[in-house]
């Protein structure tokens, strides 16, 4: 039996995993599906103050409090950061680095760092005009199926601006995590992630996926990432 750890993006909530968990979950494992502070279920607690720092937090301590150990750790986009902060806080109680259509940071990068100046600007500017926060980003910008774009939509909320300007302290490349995995969605709506996906498509110490989907693979193509997941269980 594996542990699975699944961290959604930005704007979404545990919610977002239902359909992967449950097939993580027939085939015998353990799955848990965090919500990060602000955020879906847990909206009531939103806040301009809250930053990576807070989300990184909220995953060391699913892990502390499950006593979780030999994770399969996945972060979905922002989540990318934000299991890359959870690496180097507790590297030894993961196994895998599971990267899905995310941001892979280097040392003392932040969200707005690697999307650039112009992203930088609009978010910006939407936060503020919305007491530190930034409205979400519309489902079909991200290229989400038409079946799910209008409930997306509905379930979606808004982002503390904190959390996109805060800087991981180190990076991807020193996290002391042996195994690393990247799931590229090549349809996603955006080109946030082709130059993440160059960089790694050949690094040694990465197993890269591309996969014809919108960004949200868990959605879009859930049996196709329970089995990349479930691939993990092998090492």
């Amino acid at each position: 039996m594996a542990k699975f750890v699944l961290v959604h993006g930005a704007f979404q909530g545990g919610w977002v995993y239902a359909r992967v968990a449950r097939k993580l979950r027939e085939a015998g494992h353990d799955v848990y599906t965090p919500t990060l502070t602000g955020l879906g279920e847990r909206s009531h607690l939103a806040d301009r103050a809250i930053n990576l720092d807070t989300h990184i937090q909220d995953v060391v301590n699913v892990f502390k409090y499950e006593d979780i150990t030999d994770a399969i750790l996945c972060g979905h986009s922002y989540g990318g950061l934000v299991i890359t902060g959870v690496a180097h806080e507790i590297g030894e109680r993961i196994r895998t680095l599971f990267y899905l259509d995310a941001y892979a940071p280097a040392d003392g990068q932040s969200l707005v760092d690697i999307t650039g100046a112009e992203t930088a600007l609009a978010f910006l500017a939407q936060a503020g005009q919305c007491d530190g926060m930034i409205p979400p980003i519309p489902a079909a910008l991200f290229n989400v199926n038409e079946a799910d774009a209008a409930w997306v939509d509905r379930m979606s909320g808004p982002q503390p601006l904190a959390t996109f300007v805060q800087g991981v302290r180190a990076g991807v490349d020193s996290a002391p995590v042996a195994n690393r995995t990247y799931v590229f969605a090549s349809d996603n709506g955006g080109d946030w992630f082709v130059e993440t996906y160059a960089r790694l498509k050949d690094a040694p110490r990465w197993k890269v996926h591309a996969i014809p989907c919108g960004h949200s693979i868990m959605l879009d193509r859930p049996e196709d990432l329970a089995a990349l997941l479930l691939a993990e269980t092998t090492h």
